[in-house]
């Protein structure tokens, strides 16, 4: 079993409350008693003679007690969970494990989620151990792999332990930094392969977040690693300030006799600031007559609007200067929007703003040209350089993921100098890179999660806030929200107060995983691997609270059941005809619905220009020629954009015709109309009134159609038996019908529920034999004898991995079948490197929105490059078909729209030409990049065909340039 600890600061009031009434001679309240004073001279003559002490001499500053704690635990063999705050320290137990691993002669890993966090360890371990001793590996980066320390991205970790590499031996500790990551939907399994599958005589550190169920995730690592330790520490180095900033005032967020770093549970409100947030200033009283009025009208002062609606948020200029009045700088003001950061240093540079002395100034531009020295001067206008040194030497940023690694590591730099005092930045600066500030700012407390607009949690506010208050130079770091419309502060107490959030597993099975697992340990051995899980513990602990919600459910259905008992007959058959009917109309009415579409659809379909049109109904009624036919396909149909005859140019949906559009002539179009210049339309547009003149409009019936339900033979039937039922006499009909509506809800979140269980009972190992059950169907692996006997002696049938699937287990995208069937059918056999590069990035590529627009394809649809993309799509449909049939869905969609992008650039186009018309950033583009480079180095060892594995070498190098090739570290 885990041990465990936790470390919380304690308040005065609560000390005193626990003090017992002293019944022998007083003590002071801290006074440790004479068994205490004997431990702790104990405790102190071990520390003396261990590691734990050399290593407090080499780092120069005294350890708090939940770094002391787990680094005992360590020395004394242990591995051990830390979960402490942003800032807390937590990462100095990782340091203490790679202590401990040079002082012992064993190699010690360090990983991370992100390559900005690898690198950032890198330079810290080197400054304390020296490059020798020292190494990096994250994908793209490889520096000493054969170091003593290695630093490097958790995936690269994965990729070593299947792959069995001899940079293994000797492995003494891991540290897992930012192990919360697991909680990651598209990241997070890799973190829980590599916790199961390392060697069962490596330590294990793993550093969280303060996550609310840190006993659970140790219980856990307790069953999979053996004896760990779990010290979680909740109290904050730095004290936290909740503060609001209303238009110019800066106002505390809990009443004044509230401890802000511990405000328990529904604490008070300041009064003040619910006053200044539910009364609107002069210019916000404005109404809808007044000159200047902005507002929506309608509102009158303090009529019971919610909190924060006449809430003007403050200009960012306006905010950057009261931070600076306040001494609250460095500061980090979130932002939930590229666009957004960017307007901000663009306002702040209009507004004039300048943080930064003249011998700052000179600093900075020292490290920008410094820096920024390997940047071609060609490219330096399209990466926005000028205007990033500009807003730099002035003390103001941007940081986001769509800015160039390098310019952002530049940001990262000078702030953590104190140069940069304000950082405008999405929340990517929050997954730890270590930029501490004195204050935080979140301008709001909604964010877009990439399909809509959703609330921050109290974690996310928690690891946003994390960031103020730089240890050893702030007494205090504050946390300031921006007053703007719908800020309700009983929220953001609930925000701030509620510091825990529970770490929930992400882990499913892989294609790549599977021919992994089967490979190494057989399929049997396999499941019973993938079942140690965390997703399996969660599961299996949920099912407990499961089964008691069903037993409830079970109890409710027999009192409704009996509520709706009827003395006349079978209510519950009477109910099913009820709802048997109501099924069947909506049925009906959805299908004449389809059938009304299909008609509408078929009357745009094979139009020409000249056709005239009649449009019956809705508010483009009336005549119309067609101008273009528009392109046939899809669900709507063709959409003809035409002329009416009040010279209008609109383009028709199926929506836009009712039941469908009626041709009544033909008018000569010329070929080189052009709707654009009004004297053409007006000729057009005579033409058709001419031809109209003899046609009657043709008219809707007046007479009402029955219903598509009335007139079905079926429901009809249905109705008569409903008539027929005792029950339908009974006079309280009514009253039963509702509780077998509440019968008829509950059951079927009972089934739900039911089936929820189930599922969750081996799900993991389900999910794993449907993806053997694809791998078999395509031939990845094959039926064989498993070697282990079972009690009866017999062989149990097992699985082999077939020659296909050896390649297979050294592809690790997220595609990664369908990266594998690519290469076994021969898609991409004939490609050039660019065109390579090109069809790899359909599997990689994420758009951040979606985007109508018909991709470009370098060559045109019947060049080498199309065929490939056309066969590409083949191969995901057939997956995405295969998947379903087994109930899967880890096929991951193509995404056509980097591929002239990066065609250009491997084709050696300059970045002006590549990025010039689009909406991509130089930022995106890199990143996007490098993860095609990371894939087309896995084709280059992986390829069936040594010509493509040469093909791919020669796409990387092609990649490999420019901004592209700027080296991180």
């Amino acid at each position: 079993m885990p041990s465990r600890s936790r470390h919380r600061r304690q308040s005065v009031a609560d000390a005193g409350a626990s003090a017992p009434a002293p019944t022998s001679a007083p003590r002071e309240p801290d006074e440790p008693s004479p068994a205490e004073r004997y431990a702790a001279s104990r405790r102190r003559a071990h520390d003396e003679a261990s590691e734990l002490a050399q290593f407090r001499e080499l780092i120069g500053f005294q350890l708090d007690d939940f770094q002391l704690e787990s680094c005992r635990a360590l020395e004394r063999g242990s591995g051990v969970l830390v979960a402490a705050p942003t800032g807390a320290g937590k990462t100095v137990v990782g340091e203490f494990a790679v202590h401990l691993a040079l002082r012992a002669g064993r190699k010690a890993f360090y990983t991370t989620p992100i390559k900005a966090l690898s690198n950032q360890k890198y330079n810290d371990l080197v400054r304390r151990y020296g490059p020798d001793r020292v190494g990096l590996l994250t994908g793209d980066t490889t520096i000493n792999s054969e170091a003593p320390v290695v630093v490097m991205t958790t995936e690269v970790l994965r990729n070593m332990l299947y792959a069995g590499s001899a940079t293994l031996v000797g492995l003494g500790f891991v540290v897992m930094d930012e192990v919360h990551y697991l909680a990651d939907r598209f990241r997070g399994p890799v973190w829980e392969e590599v916790i199961i599958h390392l060697p069962d005589d490596v330590q294990l550190v793993s550093l969280s977040a303060t996550v609310s169920n840190a006993e659970e995730f140790g219980d856990w690592l307790a069953m999979v690693r053996g004896d760990t330790a779990v010290v979680v520490s909740e109290h904050r180095p730095v004290p936290l300030g909740q503060h609001v900033l209303v238009r110019d005032e800066l106002l505390e967020l809990y009443a004044g006799h509230v401890d802000p770093t511990d405000p328990g549970v529904d604490p008070p409100i300041n009064p003040d600031l619910r006053r200044l947030l539910s009364t609107r200033s002069p210019d916000e009283r404005r109404g809808p007559g007044d000159r200047g009025y902005r507002g929506r009208g309608g509102h009158r002062p303090g009529g019971g609007r919610p909190a924060g609606v006449g809430v003007r948020p403050v200009p960012r200029f306006a905010m950057v200067d009261l931070l600076d009045r306040e001494g609250l700088l460095p500061a980090i003001v979130f932002i939930f929007s590229r666009a957004g950061c960017e307007a901000a240093v663009q306002q702040c540079l209009a507004a004039g703003v300048r943080l930064t002395t003249p011998a700052e100034q000179a600093e900075i531009r020292q490290v920008v040209e410094e820096r920024c020295a390997a940047v071609p001067p060609e490219d330096l206008d399209v990466l926005g350089y000028w205007q990033l040194a500009d807003a730099l030497s002035r003390g103001v940023a941007a940081h986001h993921a769509g800015m160039l690694p390098l310019f952002k590591e530049t940001v990262e730099e000078l702030f953590s100098r104190g140069l940069v005092k304000v950082v405008f930045a999405t929340e990517t600066l929050a997954l730890g890179i270590n930029m501490p500030a004195r204050s935080v700012v979140l301008e709001k407390l909604v964010k877009w999660d990439g399909s809509r607009h959703v609330d921050i949690t109290p974690g996310e506010y928690t690891q946003l806030t994390g960031r103020a208050g730089r240890r050893g130079i702030d007494v205090e770091g504050h946390a300031v929200v921006v007053a703007h419309q719908g800020l309700d502060p009983v929220q953001l107490a609930g925000l701030a107060s509620k510091r825990l959030y529970p770490l929930r597993s992400s882990f499913r099975p892989t294609y790549n995983m599977a021919v992994n697992l089967v490979a190494q340990v057989g399929r049997e051995r396999a499941r019973e691997v993938l079942e140690t899980s965390f997703a399996q513990f969660q599961a299996d602990r949920g099912v407990v609270g499961l089964a008691r919600q069903a037993q409830a459910h079970t109890e409710a259905l027999e009192g409704y059941a009996e509520a709706m008992r009827c003395h006349l007959g079978d209510f519950a058959e009477y109910a099913a005809l009820r709802r048997e009917i109501s099924r069947a109309e909506k049925d009906a009415t959805r299908q004449e619905t389809g059938a009304r579409r299909a008609r509408a659809v078929a009357s745009l379909e094979g139009l020409r220009p000249g056709d005239v049109l009649e449009v019956p109904t809705g508010r483009r009624s009336g005549f119309v020629v067609v101008v273009d036919p528009g392109r046939a396909g899809g669900f709507d149909g063709p959409r003809p954009t035409v002329l009416t005859t009040d010279r209008q140019v609109q383009r028709l949906t199926a929506a836009d015709v009712g039941g469908g559009a009626r041709t009544v002539g033909h008018v000569r179009v010329p070929r080189d109309l052009n709707v654009r210049v009004p004297a053409a339309r007006r000729d057009l547009a005579a033409r058709l009134r001419a031809a109209v003149e003899d046609v009657a409009p043709q008219r809707a019936a007046r007479t009402r159609r029955p219903s598509p339900a009335q007139e079905d033979a079926h429901v009809a039937e249905l109705r008569r038996r409903l008539r027929a039922h005792p029950c339908h006499a009974c006079p309280d009909r009514e009253d039963h019908a509702r509780w077998a509506e509440r019968w008829s809800r509950l059951s079927s979140e009972h089934d739900a529920l039911v089936g929820r269980i189930q599922g969750r009972t081996g799900s993991i190992s389900a999910v794993f034999d449907r993806t053997c059950d694809v791998l078999v169907t395509l031939g990845y692996l094959e039926p064989a004898d498993d070697p282990a006997q079972d009690p009866s002696g017999a062989a149990r049938r097992g699985l082999a991995v077939t020659a296909d699937g050896r390649w297979l287990r050294r592809l690790y995208a997220e595609n990664d079948l369908l990266l594998a069937e690519c290469l076994r059918r021969g898609v991409w056999d004939e490609l050039d490197p660019p065109a390579l590069a090109a069809a790899v990035s359909t599997l990689v590529y994420r758009s951040r929105r979606d985007e109508d627009a018909e991709p470009r394809v370098p060559g045109g649809p019947r060049s080498r490059l199309g065929v490939a993309l056309e066969g590409t799509v083949r191969a995901w449909s057939e997956l995405d078909d295969l998947e379903t049939a087994h109930r899967l869905e880890t096929i991951q969609p193509l995404d056509m729209g980097l591929v002239e992008a990066v065609h250009r650039w491997a084709a050696g186009r300059s970045l002006d030409a590549v990025l010039r018309g689009g909406d991509l950033t130089a930022g995106d583009f890199v990143r996007w990049c490098k993860q095609v480079i990371d894939v087309l180095d896995q084709l280059s060892q992986a390829a069936p065909h040594a010509r493509l594995r040469a093909t791919a070498d020669r796409a990387v190098d092609a990649l490999r340039r420019g901004v592209v090739a700027y080296s991180s570290v």
